[in-house]
C-alpha cells in the first residue's frame, strides 16, 4: 500500500524539498483561560531547524516548570512545507503527558493526554485548551 487515504496520494516536487517552515511556532504562548488549573504558559524555541517546548503549569505555590521537550512537527498535508502541528512527550516518573498542538486561526490548540503510572488509582484524562501568542504589548 502506498497511501492510506486519498490526500496522501500526491506528487511532490524534489526541487521544492527543504526544511519545514517553523515560523508560526516560536514564542511565548499564554493560556486563554485565566482560571486554568493546568498549563499556564508554553515557550517554544527554534534552534538549528528544530523546535523545543518548555511548559509552565499551575502549582500550589506558583508555576511548575516541566522542563524542555523536543517537538516533532507536522504539516497540514504531504505536499506542504509549512508547520501546522506538533507532538511531544513528558515523563514525570509517576505520570506521563503526551501533547498534540496545532495552529488554528492564530491560536494554538493544545490537546493533553495525561496517564498515571503509579498505584494512585487516578484515572487517565484528556484536556484541550487554547493559547495565544504573547506579543509583549501590555
Amino acid at each position: 500500500m502506498q497511501f492510506a487515504q486519498i490526500c496522501d496520494r500526491v506528487e511532490t516536487d524534489a526541487s521544492a524539498a527543504g526544511p519545514i517552515n517553523l515560523s508560526a511556532f516560536p514564542g511565548i504562548w499564554v493560556n486563554s483561560n485565566p482560571d486554568t488549573n493546568g498549563i499556564a504558559r508554553m515557550v517554544m524555541s527554534e534552534s538549528d531547524g528544530n523546535l523545543s517546548l518548555r511548559i509552565y503549569a499551575i502549582g500550589p505555590d506558583g508555576l511548575i516548570d516541566w522542563g524542555t521537550a523536543d517537538i516533532s512537527v507536522f504539516t497540514s498535508k504531504p505536499s506542504s512545507r509549512v508547520g501546522a502541528g506538533f507532538i511531544c512527550h513528558y515523563d514525570f516518573g509517576f505520570a506521563q503527558t503526551r501533547l498534540q498542538g496545532m495552529i488554528a486561526k492564530g491560536l494554538l490548540v493544545l490537546a493533553q493526554f495525561h496517564s498515571f503510572k503509579d498505584d494512585s488509582k487516578r484515572v487517565d484524562y484528556f484536556v484541550r485548551e487554547y493559547f495565544a501568542l504573547a506579543h509583549g504589548r501590555y
